[in-house]
């Protein structure tokens, strides 16, 4: 085999993607992986997950210190935040990270390749550096996972100054008095929730009568009320009809999706956070026969293979929830598939968290989808308010909701609204994966007091036999 063939091409280094091609080499199989941007790790590492988390985490630090520590007996006197350090040690989180991928590359044997990767034929990939040269590489199985970019919205032209995506709210040089957010998903109300704490006035523009679409609606309609009494603003079943940017600010047009006045509205930053859509331009897999959906992902069987033999895709690029966790699941899948073995992706065990405070997070079916699905189910909930430790922390705000069939008690949901909600719905997550029931959670020891043991409650409560409420 030559220095420009291999057994595995991997096109993307996201988390699907450098995960992909860690795993097949770990397999024994010759692997590269192409990537067109100058540091390794996709979205999620420099312009995403990582990033974003290291804002909201510095900033709910500062929060804490400015509106919690009192309570606590600690006293704290000419509290302020450097926003450039802030922004420093999210930028020093980040380039370890990225580093860190070029380290496991090398660890395990992959050879990463810097240029555009495009698909010329289903054993060969044509990468173009950024001095224009390109060079060929064969290979007898070919992953394509180049993930998502930022969806547009007609009539809001980003700039990335006064308007922005996610990415430009990630790297504001000051903080804005005024943010309006156009989109109440994941992404929008991270980022609100980053500049609300550190004293701009937020509002949120979004289409739907409600937000956090697709989580369960009791939820969803808990989780505004806690952030509106952080000072949030919501305009919900409003859409966003243009936009003007000036040196000053952004005039953004609005009106009511069910009719009425148009209005417009003022302020300093307008985020643009209406979703992603795949990134799979540039790759030329039309050319191949390769159709696209509407939102330009791959098109694959319940194995990531295309309708071309050696093609594969994963992650962001096929259908799914557009989420580092799905794709870093796939990653392993596919490579695992490729060199012979039957692995399995449960999707119904795929959890979903808002990194916001209190924290959101789901895994499974929502009562809404089980009403719709004619599925006869039990609910169980426990409020945060009745544990222990979250009196100790005065981190009362928030339940768990567990959702049981009826009949054979496995549990089909598990939502939670609360602090750490995104580190407790692991437990919730392995449970489905496994098959367990309510009255296997139940059952379960929980060291006292943790938060833990609002799931435990809230497991009892499906059989109405909590203890502590």
């Amino acid at each position: 085999m030559s220095n420009d063939s291999f057994d595995v091409v991997v096109i993307g280094a996201g988390p699907g993607g450098y995960v992909a091609a860690i795993r097949a080499a770990q397999l024994g199989l010759k692997t590269a992986c192409v990537e067109k941007d100058k540091s390794l790790g996709g979205t999620c590492l420099n312009v995403g997950c990582i990033p974003s988390k290291a804002l909201l985490h510095t900033s709910e630090e500062f929060a804490h210190a400015r509106d919690g520590f009192a309570k606590h007996g600690i006293k704290v006197s000419g509290l302020s935040f450097d926003l450039a350090a802030m922004m420093a040690h999210k930028a020093g989180v980040v380039d370890t990270l990225t580093k860190g991928i070029a380290q496991l590359f090398k660890k395990n044997n992959v050879t990463p390749i810097a240029g555009m990767g495009s698909v010329a034929k289903p054993d060969q990939v044509i990468v173009t550096g950024a001095d224009g040269s390109s060079k060929v590489l064969t290979a007898r199985h070919i992953v394509i996972a180049t993930g998502s970019e930022v969806a547009a919205l007609p009539g809001v032209t980003v700039d990335e100054k006064r308007i922005v995506s996610s990415t430009g709210a990630l790297a504001l040089s000051e903080v804005p008095k005024k943010l309006i957010v156009i989109g109440g998903g994941y992404i929008g109300l991270e980022m609100g929730s980053v500049w609300r704490r550190l004293g701009a006035e937020v509002e949120v523009v979004e289409f739907l009568d409600r937000i956090v679409p697709g989580m369960d609606a009791e939820i969803a309609k808990l989780f505004q009320r806690a952030l509106m009494k952080q000072g949030f603003k919501f305009r919900l079943g409003t859409k966003v009809t243009g936009a003007s940017a000036t040196n000053d600010g952004v005039k953004l047009m609005v009106e009511p999706v069910k009719g009425g006045a148009a209005e417009t509205l003022s302020a300093d930053v307008v985020l643009v956070a209406v979703g992603r859509r795949a990134y799979t331009k540039g790759l030329g897999l039309e050319a191949l026969g390769l159709a696209l959906d509407k939102s330009g992902r791959v098109e694959v069987d319940e194995h990531f293979k295309t309708k071309l033999e050696g093609i594969y895709a994963i992650g962001d690029a096929v259908r799914g929830p557009m989420l580092a966790h799905k794709a870093e699941d796939e990653g392993v899948a596919v490579a695992e598939i490729i060199a012979g073995q039957k692995p399995h992706v449960n999707y119904d065990a795929i959890p979903g968290v808002v990194y916001t405070a209190p924290e959101v997070a789901s895994v499974g079916k929502t009562e809404e989808q089980l009403k719709e699905g004619g599925i006869d189910y039990r609910a169980g909930a426990f409020p945060y308010l009745a544990n222990g430790r979250a009196r100790a922390m005065s981190a009362t705000d928030g339940f768990v909701k567990i959702l049981a069939d009826a009949k054979t008690d496995r549990i089909l949901g598990v939502h939670i609204l609360g602090a750490e909600a995104g580190t407790m719905i692991a437990e919730a997550v392995l449970a489905i994966e496994l098959g367990a029931s309510a009255e296997d959670l139940a059952r379960t020891s929980h060291a006292h007091p943790t938060l833990s043991e609002v799931i435990k409650e809230a497991a009892l409560a499906v059989d109405k036999r909590a203890i502590h409420i």
